[in-house]
């Protein structure tokens, strides 16, 4: 889990993919938390990615660093939003406290459950970590 967190944080942006039907959908996202034991996200449900999620909660996550490293993270989506998550978010990213604020009824907390993470370089080498 360390590792996986170290890079998404060393490198700030990486990128959500999910499904509008059958249209895959990607956008960059920035923030990431350990929750229970495994990655957690935030999100407005006003967005379209917070209804994706909902109908499909499959999603992969990509990242990678200026190395050619890349990172690759899939699951399925769970929501866990209660004050306490949505708390620990705003104390990691205090600037998400400009959009969002406990119990405000559109700030989400997803988790990432049945997750993997594969770590691979140009070289072809790939290294794959259950989450």
């Amino acid at each position: 889990m360390k590792e996986v967190l170290d890079f998404l944080n060393k490198n700030r942006v990486y990128y959500l993919a999910t499904a509008e039907g059958d249209q895959p959908r990607v956008r960059p996202i920035g923030f990431v938390m350990e929750w229970g034991g495994k990655l957690a996200f935030c999100t407005s449900n006003q967005k379209a990615m917070c209804k994706q999620l909902a109908a499909n909660p499959k999603a992969e996550i990509a990242c990678c660093d200026g190395e050619g490293n890349t990172l690759r993270i899939y699951g399925k989506a769970v929501f866990v939003t209660s004050a306490e998550s949505q708390k620990k978010a705003l104390e990691i990213m205090p600037n998400l406290g400009g959009m969002y604020s406990v119990g405000d009824g559109i700030f989400e907390v997803y988790c990432l459950d049945e997750a993997k993470a594969v770590f691979s370089n140009m070289k072809g080498e790939r290294r794959e970590v259950t989450l």
